[in-house]
């Protein structure tokens, strides 16, 4: 991917909903696209409203595409408008992916990830380490790794102090938590130190949060994650969702695109991220996006 070319300004421009004129006409792109920027709470980071994840399977469906194919998905995405990138410390496409975005400009796209919170550990070592492996001199977003317990805070106090450290030195710009499990959700409300939180959501509580950690079906606990997610937008955190095709299991469009609705509309996420293995998957997840916004 070559410098940032007219091309792209004006896709940018179009995808954002602003107004650019070509032979004397005004057009006007839909003012709800998956390509909408928007701001995360109080963190003050703008994304936009679908992230390419690259963690199905813990990474291992990208990574089999190779370097190449998936250094072309990456650039298919950007392309069409998605400037924001999800990976984590424990997937095997952090260093993929920075070799993916080699040549965009960084302040042309987003970083999220997820550090795992092993204990005794320095946490700026281990940034440091991760901003190598992704070939980058900050993250967007750190997220505390899949928290699955009722005490995680507690237990993450030395990664809380670590993560302060980072920002202040201008290796993280936000910080927040990816949890699992109501247990470790219901300790999100309160937490003024995070500023995003992770979760996972679909109209189907498939591989989403119930009493325990581990994934499963919790129908029953889905009006309990979406009354969490309310109230911690309303503390002022941006909430990012996962699960949008229940780790892959919604095999049919028809589920996804209820996915997508229930996500914005009913449980009113800012973003959502999805994990992508060709273009058509591209395409239709831009698609389901924009029509759960309309």
């Amino acid at each position: 991917m070559g410098p940032y070319t007219r091309r792209d300004f004006l896709k940018t421009s179009v995808a954002a909903g602003t107004v650019a004129t070509v032979t004397g006409l005004p057009l006007q792109a839909s003012a709800h696209t998956a390509a909408d920027t928007v701001t995360l709470g109080r963190s003050g980071v703008r994304v936009t409203r679908l992230a390419f994840g690259t963690g199905s399977n813990n990474g291992h469906v990208q990574a089999a595409l190779g370097q190449q194919e998936f250094t072309r998905l990456i650039h298919y995405a950007y392309d069409h408008g998605i400037r924001f990138f999800e990976t984590a410390e424990a997937y095997v496409t952090p260093a993929m992916l920075g070799e993916a975005l080699k040549g965009i400009p960084r302040e042309n796209y987003q970083l999220m990830t997820k550090v795992t919170t092993d204990e005794g550990v320095d946490p700026m070592q281990r940034f440091d380490e991760m901003r190598r492996r992704s070939m980058t001199e900050y993250f967007d977003i750190m997220l505390l790794h899949y928290q699955h317990s009722g005490d995680w805070v507690a237990k993450t106090a030395n990664w809380r102090d670590g993560l302060n450290q980072a920002r202040a030195k201008g290796v993280i710009k936000t910080q927040g938590a990816s949890v699992h499990g109501l247990p470790a959700l219901d300790q999100i409300p309160g937490q003024k130190w995070l500023d995003v939180a992770m979760i996972r959501m679909n109209h189907k509580g498939k591989n989403m949060d119930g009493p325990e950690f581990w994934t499963g079906s919790n129908p029953q606990f889905v009006p309990e994650v979406v009354a969490k997610v309310q109230e911690v937008k309303r503390e002022g955190m941006g909430v990012i969702s996962m699960k949008l095709v229940g780790e892959g299991s919604f095999t049919q469009r028809e589920d996804r695109q209820k996915a997508m609705r229930f996500a914005f509309q009913h449980a009113g996420v800012d973003a959502v991220t999805v994990g992508f293995k060709n273009t058509a998957e591209i395409d239709e997840a831009i698609e389901n996006v924009g029509q759960a916004l309309a």
